[in-house]
Order: C-alpha cells, then sequence, then structure tokens
C-alpha cells in the first residue's frame, strides 16, 4: 500500500532545511520525496495543506515505572503515550521498584521492550545499588548490557567521592551521567518553590540553593574527571548562570528542562492543584524568562517531559502528602510550540535541535530523519488547531498533567512509526 503526504512544509532535524515537499510511504519506508509527486496510483492521499511534516522526536527523560509500579504505569502504556506525543524514542529513568541496577534486571526489561513497547525505549541504570547512594553498581557490566546513561534520578549522590569515582567508571566505558542535583538538607520536606507564595500559602518551600548549588558541586566533580555531565530538569536562573559559566571553560555539561518550567509559575500553585507539585518545583517568572532565553542561546540543549505519571490517590490528597511529578509526553510538543515558537524565543529548527539533535548526539542513538530509504518515523502536526487539555485525551495509565484544562495552540493530527498511522 503506497500512501502519499501531499503539500506539507517538511522541517528536517538538524539541516536548517524547511520547505514543502511531498513523501511516498510504502512498506513503512519513505521512497520519494519532491516538490510534486503524481498521485496516480496512490492509495492513501493526505493533504497536508498548511500542515508541518517533522521527524519523531526523542525524550531522554521518563519514567515507564517497570518494574514495580504498574498501576502508575507500564511499558506498554507510557510507550502509546509516547506515540501519541510523537516521540519516537525514549529514555527510561532507573528510579523503579527495584531499581535498575543490575544486568538481571536490564536483561527483562530489554525481552519486555520487544514484545511491547510502541516505540524505541533506551534504558538508563542506577548510579548506585538500589540508588541509596552508599555503593557504585556494576557501571562497567551495565554498559556492556546496553544502557545509555547512570543516574540515580529521584535522588542526587550526596557523597561527592562516590559521585567522582562514578563520573570515571560512566567516562572509561562511554556513557553518560545525567543528574539530579538536589541538595535534600536544603530543600529538606519543602513542596513548592521557596518565596512569595510558599509564604503565603502557610507551606514549606525548597530553596534555589537546594538545586544550583548542587548543580554547582556536580560541574565541579565533572571537570575533575574530564567526564561528561548532563543536568536534568533545570528550573531556576542560577543554575543556567552556572552551566553557562562552565561551557565557556570547556567543561564538558549538557543540560535539560521540562515544558511545565517555561510555561508554568509558582503562582500556578495557589489553586492547591497537586498535579503542579513538581521536583524541582515550579519557579517565578524570572526564571520562566531564564529559561527561555537559555534554550535560545543554546544553554541549555534539551528539552524532555520528565513524564512522572502517579494514580489518583497519590495525587487527589493534601499538597504536602501528594506525590511529587506531572505526565507530559503527550503534551510536550504542543506546549513548546504555544510557549517558544508562537512567542518567538526558537524557530522549528532549533526547536528540533532540542528535541532531536541534542539528546540523540548526547545519549549517542540514532535519531529518526526524513529521507529516501529511511523509516516513516513521521508526526503531522497543525500549527492552527486550538485544543483544551483533558484528561480523556491520554494514552498514560495515569492523567497526573500539570496542563489539565489549559488551552495549547498546535496538535499533532497524525503519526506515522515504521509507516503505520496512529
Amino acid at each position: 500500500m503506497k500512501t502519499l503526504i501531499k503539500n506539507a512544509k517538511v522541517v528536517r532535524a538538524g539541516t536548517g532545511r524547511s520547505r514543502k515537499e511531498d513523501i511516498l510511504i510504502e512498506a513503512g519506508k519513505i521512497i520519494d520525496i519532491a516538490t510534486a509527486i503524481n498521485p496516480e496510483g496512490i492509495d492513501k492521499i493526505i493533504d497536508a495543506a498548511g500542515k508541518i511534516v517533522l521527524p519523531m522526536l526523542i525524550d531522554m527523560h521518563v519514567h515507564l515505572r517497570e518494574p514495580g509500579r504498574e498501576d502508575k504505569e507500564e511499558i506498554k502504556t507510557g510507550t502509546r503515550a509516547a506515540l501519541a506525543g510523537g516521540i519516537g524514542s525514549v529514555l527510561a529513568m532507573p528510579n523503579t521498584e527495584p531499581a535498575i541496577d543490575s544486568r538481571e534486571t536490564v536483561k527483562y526489561l530489554k525481552r519486555k521492550i520487544k514484545q511491547e513497547a510502541f516505540v524505541d525505549v533506551f534504558l538508563s541504570a542506577a548510579i548506585t545499588k538500589g540508588r541509596k547512594g552508599k555503593e557504585l553498581g556494576d557501571i562497567e557490566r551495565l554498559a556492556k548490557e546496553g544502557i545509555k546513561a547512570i543516574t540515580d534520578d529521584g535522588d542526587s549522590v550526596d557523597n561527592s567521592q562516590l559521585m567522582l569515582e562514578a563520573l570515571k567508571q560512566a567516562k572509561k566505558n562511554n556513557i553518560t551521567v545525567i543528574c539530579h542535583s538536589e541538595d535534600k538538607t536544603l530543600s529538606k520536606r519543602g513542596v513548592l518553590n521557596l518565596g512569595f507564595s510558599s509564604t503565603c500559602l502557610g507551606l514549606r518551600g525548597i530553596p534555589k540553593s537546594a538545586e544550583f548549588m548542587r548543580v554547582a558541586r556536580d560541574i565541579k566533580l565533572a571537570k575533575k574527571a574530564d567526564a561528561k555531565i548532563h543536568i536534568a530538569h533545570v528550573s531556576c536562573k542560577e543554575s543556567i548562570e552556572i552551566i553557562a559559566k562552565a561551557k565557556k571553560k570547556g567543561v564538558q555539561v549538557t543540560a535539560e528542562t521540562a515544558p511545565h518550567y517555561f510555561s508554568l509559575s509558582e503562582k500556578d500553585l495557589w489553586s492547591f492543584d497537586t498535579n503542579k507539585k513538581i521536583n524541582p518545583p515550579l519557579r517565578n517568572q524570572e526564571d520562566i524568562l531564564a529559561i527561555k532565553q537559555a534554550l535560545a542561546d543554546g544553554v541549555i540543549d534539551v528539552i524532555a517531559s520528565d513524564h512522572a505519571p502517579h494514580t489518583e490517590n497519590e495525587k487527589d490528597i493534601e499538597f504536602q502528602r501528594a506525590e511529587f511529578g506531572t505526565i507530559g509526553l503527550e503534551t510536550e510538543l504542543s506546549v513548546a510550540f504555544t510557549e517558544l515558537i508562537k512567542k518567538k524565543f526558537l524557530s522549528w529548527q532549533s526547536l528540533l535541535d532540542k528535541f532531536i539533535t541534542n539528546p540523540a548526539e548526547i545519549l549517542e542513538i540514532k535519531k529518526k530523519s526524513i529521507k529516501v530509504g529511511a523509516d516513516a518515523d513521521l508526526i503531522i502536526f497543525n500549527p492552527d488547531k486550538e485544543w483544551v487539555v483533558s484528561k480523556e485525551n491520554f494514552y498514560s495509565k495515569s492523567k497526573n498533567s500539570c496542563f489539565l484544562g489549559r488551552k495549547l495552540q498546535g496538535k499533532i493530527e497524525k503519526v506515522f512509526h515504521k509507516g503505520k498511522q496512529f
């Protein structure tokens, strides 16, 4: 069966190219790309006039919850949600139950992924055994099993000497260290950003220093080890300033942020919406602007969802007791379009660098591409479509989105994965 996508604006990652083209798909592959393809003899024609065709994206910060918390998410449901969000590759975080810290767990997950995943799933493993911060995992053996990164995500490695050794081991085995930069002696039992809102709401605050002081320490250790380091979910201006200075000095540091950090602020918590209880917490307008500017300047390299599913009974409780985290796989492209492209912080090409080119380079994985002979892994995106986020939209098993009820601009209308339309 041949499918022809006509009249679309095609944007390719990493090329700077963006032009109107037709794309012909057969047997899961792109077999022709041209300014105008004759529709004669074509089984299915999709008129994509006014739409944008993109390669499928990479999300390098996703919690699939397997093994152990399949009540929140599973490989099957999480990757189906990724597919709906135009994500073709995900990096699964290791803060599962038990943690991904052994060859046996990695092998088990690889079998499950092969059987059940809708998209490509790459694995990260814990830096320390059980993510307890006491003893390094067997990084060399885990690297041989094909993991792409190590991280104790959800926790920082407090012991500096242990973290330094992890960086050295990662360099030796050519894998990325992803840092959840949080000093819990400073964040303590905080539940939102320390500032005006925490004071007015009478809730314990989390100071920015809990993040940026640990960012500074982790970067210092990476410099000492001459190793690559990736800072996860950057949320504040001070962290950005530290990362920018380190990059100028030649430290091998990259960084990511998530859509909620450039679109929501601590003021959105005045409704006590626990879906907006996130770690690190939502900050203030100054931080939002700093993050957008850092994305534009290239200080922040990656946008990732930090997709963190939780059950309703973990979220629909008192704010102080609710779990941290929001889902994000199915909204991240629309939020990025609404906040970054529509407001002229990024071009489409720059956005694809954050969603495709840079994460592919950091993790050393293959990116999806729009070219003859490649798998037909494509998104058809309607930039004119407005929609309101609702629970009914989601394929994710959990529905704890911080964007529920929010109107977004731009919507994915169709996704092709290996030529199959979803």
